[in-house]
């Protein structure tokens, strides 16, 4: 069909094809158009020429939009979780404690977030604002409607030759529908056996087509309530030592003081579980309800996204296109209380003139003093935005096709923290008095301030909300061109070409209170920001050298700048495909790739955190103590450290290979197995806070020159508390961290799948798919001469070794019925004495079409109702990130279909 104005059409053309307008004229012919019948040619991950497959030099795994309704997934986070290549633990929304408690993400082959390039629509996203774990940056998935999903595909490895930095482990690519023919009204709701955790969403889609123009729009809203550490029977009571609610310590003689009647005068508080607990040093108040009471373990949410695409043919040669994803989510969650600690901000005890001896004050605040638990919720409201429009077509008079466009993304997360205020020691202590030679407060307290409970209305006093901003955008703009470069005898030489210009940028910028001295705080927190700028251009051409041999060359040149500094890399990228028969397939491919340093690890200002644990040689040495029996060794939790920016770091570099079978001898079957191995170099890590603690135990104890460079620099990073403080004598008070290009890591093992389909004329059809992962190796070191570490048999690694998923899907009149299993393998245990057995979970669910517009579903996931437990580390007697608490669960979804 032709446009009513060809001038707007030329030169629409025109302005698009600029950059590749004389990549035609290498071609030898315009191509024909594909034979009546023939396979339709899809662009598939991996790979900027289209084909008629998905099979290629690289396996790609498809989730489709049907397998995440069947199969139990709650989203799209959900569906990527559960995949076998997804075998790297993660600390997602439900981790508890956690930098990131509003986001999820996933980690392909155990190499952490950041090495997993997240696309939608083949278009990149902007950053989750906030760095996982406080270090790195990565993609958040919480925040995509699966109601507009298309498909997902997952490529395992290196594929910087074609999509640039990040791909090192690989790439997820979330594709949105482009039609949608009339209107559905999709609503989901349940809960959990046990109680708790119950969630509901509706949605509505709907598409229409005006002429040329296409147009696809979704709107969907979900709410989950939380689930809390108290709801669940195994960890409503903390194990051991319960937790210190109320007391008086002596700091001179390093025992707490007597406190009469008060534990039984405040026994009503945390539902009536405090007691008086009595320890070596003395007696306190404590319960063993305070970390259940206030722990969340799965958060609170209210989600609002929606989703807008519009294409328009101008004519059969030209096309716009314009799409937009817009979120807006609410979390809340909770993983401690207020306490208060006497001059926590400085000296952490003061001296009382009423009785003459320097003191330390605790209290913890109970939820009936603040008026319920949820007073102390931290909140999060992120809002989110990816955009792209542009042109797509086939450059007049040629077989050549083009897309030409630009894409925007742009997060922002506000954070909202219950803090104490700084008045909250007057508030208990009284006025200060003055300090003594030594610049400690002096305070003449009335004990009945500490051991009376207090009314909601005084506990609002002592409470503020503290509010930060983080903020992170990227937007690029692309060109590209495919088509026949020539023929050869064994079929067309075919290529693809891209050049890409993008710039990106984040801001942390926390409340200026903090450092104002409003709160009760004592470390800063200071504005992170930073951007930086990236050029590509790269190339990709499909060889069929034989009619069964075909060879795929890929090169692609990126280059950044950012802080006053230019880093570039080239990349490639080679596969070969073999097919002996027409239903085998043999492959092979072999990729560099790297990723571009974190903008977090170059433009953090001062970064904050502590060690799950650690070892203190020095005072190991002091004391005379082997390693193995030492007091001061394997410390939990271990110590501060304070993280800052490196504007030195060079990017990772990536190198992976693979090669498969594919054997489909039918249209009912079809089997894969597929060896793969990626290794990082340049890792970008920390500095090693157990090396420097081990310089500064042989700088300090003889062993090496104090005078040398590395114990300079080892005692300049790590600071002590004095050996005659009366707190904490002789302890680290905090290390000095920063990142460097040193670490290594790799991972290799294989995947298997396979699908069975049995039609029958009486029952309907039976489809059986199975796939399966087994990581071989896994392996890192921290400095070049350090000794590798065997990290997939370490106790110190919670990834899954292996991971097998199968279903079963029987379709019959108007049923559809699946059950979907997930088998994960072993995990070492809290204590790391050993390894929790593998466990497998059963989901299923059932469809019934009611009529030809009406739907209705039931899903339980979890069927059986197992809570995987671990009581060797104590409370909270489950591998945590792991494992759900959560139990069996279940929704009952509607789905009304109306117009065409």
């Amino acid at each position: 069909m032709k446009t009513k104005n060809p001038i707007l059409a030329a030169a629409v053309r025109t302005i698009f094809c600029v950059p590749f307008c004389g990549m035609p004229l290498l071609a030898q012919a315009q191509a024909e158009p594909p034979p009546e019948g023939a396979a339709p040619t899809v662009v598939v991950t991996g790979s900027r020429i289209p084909r008629a497959t998905l099979e290629g030099p690289s396996a790609v795994t498809v989730i489709t939009a049907e397998d995440i309704s069947r199969q139990g997934y709650k989203n799209v986070f959900d569906a990527l979780n559960n995949q076998v290549q997804n075998s790297g633990f993660v600390q997602g929304a439900d981790f508890g404690n956690t930098f990131t408690p509003s986001a999820n993400t996933n980690s392909l082959r155990g190499l952490g977030p950041n090495h997993t390039l997240v696309l939608l629509n083949g278009r990149r996203l902007a950053d989750f604002p906030i760095a996982y774990e406080g270090t790195v940056n990565f993609t958040n998935l919480a925040n995509i409607p699966s109601t507009v999903v298309e498909r997902i595909e997952i490529l395992s490895g290196g594929a910087s030759a074609i999509y640039g930095s990040d791909a090192i482990a690989g790439v997820v690519n979330i594709i949105l529908k482009k039609q949608h023919s009339g209107f559905d009204v999709n609503v989901k709701a349940g809960g959990t056996t046990r109680g708790g955790g119950a969630d509901r969403r509706v949605q509505f889609t709907g598409g229409q087509q005006f002429g040329k123009l296409d147009t696809v729009f979704a709107l969907e809203v979900s709410e989950r309530q939380p689930l809390a550490a108290y709801q669940r029977d195994f960890m409503d009571t903390r194990d051991g030592t319960p937790t210190n609610v109320l007391s008086r310590r002596n700091v001179t003689a390093g025992r707490y003081m007597d406190l009469g009647g008060t534990c039984g005068a405040i026994g009503g508080l945390f539902g009536g579980s405090v007691a008086s607990y009595t320890s070596r040093t003395g007696t306190y108040c404590a319960s063993p309800k305070v970390g259940p009471t206030y722990w969340t373990v799965q958060t609170k949410n209210l989600s609002k996204n929606a989703y807008a695409s519009a294409t328009y043919d101008l004519d059969e040669d030209t096309e716009f296109f314009a799409d937009v994803l817009a979120g807006h989510n609410g979390t809340q969650n909770n993983t401690r209380g207020l306490s208060w600690t006497s001059q926590s901000t400085s000296s952490s005890y003061f001296l009382n003139r009423n009785t003459g001896n320097y003191e330390a004050w605790t209290r913890y605040f109970a939820p009936e003093e603040m008026g319920g638990v949820e007073q102390f919720n931290r909140a999060w409201t992120d809002r989110a935005l990816a955009a792209s429009l542009g042109a797509r077509g086939r450059i007049p008079g040629t077989g050549w096709k083009y897309e030409a466009g630009y894409s925007a993304s742009w997060y922002k997360s506000e954070n909202h923290v219950p803090r104490a205020l700084a008045g909250i020691d007057s508030f208990f202590l009284g006025p200060r008095l003055g300090t003594d030679e030594d610049g400690v407060g002096i305070y003449a307290p009335d004990p009945n301030r500490l051991t009376t409970p207090l009314t909601p209305a005084e506990f609002g006093v002592i409470k503020g909300l503290s509010h930060s901003e983080d903020e992170s955008w990227t937007n690029t703009l692309s060109a590209s061109v495919n088509g026949t470069l020539l023929e050869l005898p064994a079929g067309p030489l075919q290529l693809a070409a891209v050049l890409e210009a993008g710039r990106q940028g984040f801001s942390n910028v926390p409340d200026p209170r903090i450092n104002a001295g409003y709160f009760n705080v004592a470390t800063r927190s200071d504005v992170t920001s930073g951007t930086r700028t990236r050029y590509a251009a790269g190339a990709e051409v499909n060889i069929p050298v034989l009619k069964t041999v075909n060879a795929t060359l890929a090169g692609r040149y990126d280059r950044y700048k950012f802080a006053e500094r230019t880093s570039g890399k080239f990349t490639y990228a080679g596969g070969l495909e073999w097919r002996p028969a027409k239903e085998l397939l043999l492959r092979a491919n072999r990729a560099t790739s790297f990723r571009a340093p974190d903008m977090n690890y170059i433009y953090k200002a001062r970064g904050t955190g502590y060690y799950s644990s650690t070892t203190d040689y020095y005072r190991c040495g002091l004391a005379g103590q082997p390693l193995d029996s030492c007091d001061y060794a394997n410390v939990s939790p271990g110590a501060d450290y304070v993280q800052n920016g490196s504007r030195d770091l060079k990017p990772e570099r990536g190198r992976s290979y693979g090669a498969g079978i594919v054997w489909s001898p039918s249209s009912a079957f079809d089997a894969s197995v597929d060896y793969w191995n990626i290794r990082i170099d340049d890792l970008v890590t920390n500095l090693s806070a157990d090396q420097l603690l081990r310089d500064e135990a042989a700088c300090r104890l003889g062993a090496q020159d104090i005078g040398s460079p590395t114990c300079v620099d080892a005692l300049a990073r790590i600071t002590r508390y004095a050996a005659d403080s009366l707190v904490r004598p002789g302890e680290i008070r905090e290390i000095r961290v920063n990142p460097i290009n040193a670490a290594q890591q790799g991972s290799s093992g294989f995947d298997v799948s396979a699908k069975y389909a049995l039609r029958t004329s009486d029952y309907g059809v039976f489809t059986v798919r199975g796939n399966y992962s087994k990581t071989v190796t896994r392996r890192s070191k921290q400095f070049a001469g350090d000794e590798v570490s065997d990290d997939l048999h370490s106790y110190e690694s919670s990834d899954w070794p292996d991971k097998l998923t199968a279903s079963v899907n029987w379709n019959v009149g108007r049923w559809s019925s699946t059950v979907f299993a997930t088998r994960y393998g072993k995990i070492p245990n809290a204590a790391w004495t050993g390894y929790l057995t593998p466990t497998t979970l059963v989901n299923a669910s059932a469809v019934y079409q009611v009529t030809d517009r009406l739907t209705v579903s039931l899903i339980v996931n979890n069927v059986a109702n197992k809570i995987k437990h671990d009581t060797t580390g104590g409370w909270p007697n489950y591998p945590v990130g792991s494992y759900s608490p959560a139990g069996r669960a279940g929704w009952v979804e509607l789905n009304y279909h109306f117009g065409s």
